[in-house]
């Protein structure tokens, strides 16, 4: 696992993701989705280059369920935007690390 993505659960979102003083990309991902494991090393990436810009965190669904369907997630990946607290935008699938960037931007 990337030391640029933080895993976290029910316990430490409020404190990550919602009181996060920069946008944070919550991943919505599970060990057995092809796709996750695709899009994981683009997030290791931008979670690198830009981390003055944004937080990039982690959420397994399989072990943090209430989470997922607090935030309505039926597919995974799913990417969700918080800025100040709230959602601002979601991803579902992969995307392009230049899409991702562009996202970041315009949010952070």
């Amino acid at each position: 696992m990337s030391t640029n993505v933080i895993p976290v659960g029910a316990l430490d979102f409020e404190r990550e993701v919602i009181k996060a003083d920069k946008l944070v990309i919550v991943d919505f991902w599970a060990e057995w989705c092809g796709p996750c494991k695709m899009i994981a090393p683009l997030l290791d990436e931008v979670a690198r280059e830009l981390p003055d810009k944004v937080k990039i965190v982690k959420v397994n669904v399989d072990e943090e369920q209430q989470l997922a369907q607090q935030y309505g997630i039926y597919n995974i990946p799913t990417l969700l935007f918080f800025k100040g607290g709230t959602v601002r935008e979601q991803v579902v699938g992969t995307t392009a690390k230049k899409v991702l960037i562009e996202k970041i931007n315009s949010h952070a």
